[in-house]
């Protein structure tokens, strides 16, 4: 893995730098990184976590005062998937079943990227009291047991939905993304965390490609071609993760 350092080194900044340009942390793009590279998913989805919080607030922070914020929104949907978020950080998949579930999730972004999804301008369908609990209850339980903050998931389903605007969401989703990994890292503490060495070369460099992705975001930047190009990337990556 030592010898695969440096291409972990260029691409995870580079991730975290588009991820961070729509309000995410950028997890399953760590995921995938360094499951191809043959990380254990004990090793996996905590270093995952730690990257996704720090890209993560940053991008909340760009975010927050580009709209008006969906408090009431966040609310129902974090009070229910920080719990589940912890649940499912402490249950530990085997390895194969693993990388099939980020794989799919993985299609999630690749989609979001490549411009599949819908976004509405007005509410689509009605938001009932139930319907953010229950769509944060699964989120959050997913998020924990595979490492992500639930962003790629949570975001296209609002804007297709209606319930926000495209910089509400942005900003709902960062926060939503911050607070799932916290659980879910913390979940995933009940077992015996080793850090790979890499990380912590991986943070400030991961760190830096997400502040100036967001800072940039924010203020309204767009590049299409590139988006596509990451979606294709992910979806390479996804068909190979699913099967193996």
């Amino acid at each position: 893995m030592e010898d695969w350092a440096w291409v972990l080194y260029i691409l995870m900044p580079i991730a975290a730098f588009f991820y961070a340009s729509v309000g995410h942390g950028g997890a399953s793009s760590y995921l995938m990184l360094l499951a191809l590279m043959g990380f254990a998913p004990e090793e996996i989805r905590p270093s995952a976590l730690i990257l996704n919080m720090f890209v993560s607030m940053i991008s909340f922070l760009n975010y927050r005062k580009s709209g008006v914020f969906p408090l009431r929104l966040f609310v129902s949907l974090a009070a229910f998937s920080i719990p589940a978020a912890y649940l499912g950080g402490t249950i530990l998949l085997d390895a194969g079943i693993y990388k099939q579930v980020l794989g799919v999730l993985l299609l999630f972004p690749v989609l979001r990227f490549a411009g599949v999804f819908p976004i509405s301008e007005t509410e689509k369908i009605e938001r009932k009291w139930w319907m953010a609990p229950v769509l944060g209850l699964l989120i959050g339980l997913l998020s924990g047991m595979i490492g992500i903050g639930g962003g790629i998931i949570l975001s296209p389903i609002i804007l297709m939905l209606g319930w926000a605007g495209v910089k509400e969401t942005a900003a709902l989703s960062a926060l939503f993304i911050f607070l799932n990994s916290v659980a879910g890292f913390l979940g995933a503490s009940v077992f015996h965390i080793d850090f790979p060495m890499e990380l912590w070369i991986l943070l400030p460099l991961t760190v830096a490609g997400g502040a100036l992705g967001a800072y940039l975001g924010s203020k309204k930047f767009s590049s299409k071609t590139l988006k596509y190009l990451l979606a294709f990337v992910l979806f390479f990556a996804a068909v190979k993760l699913i099967i193996g």
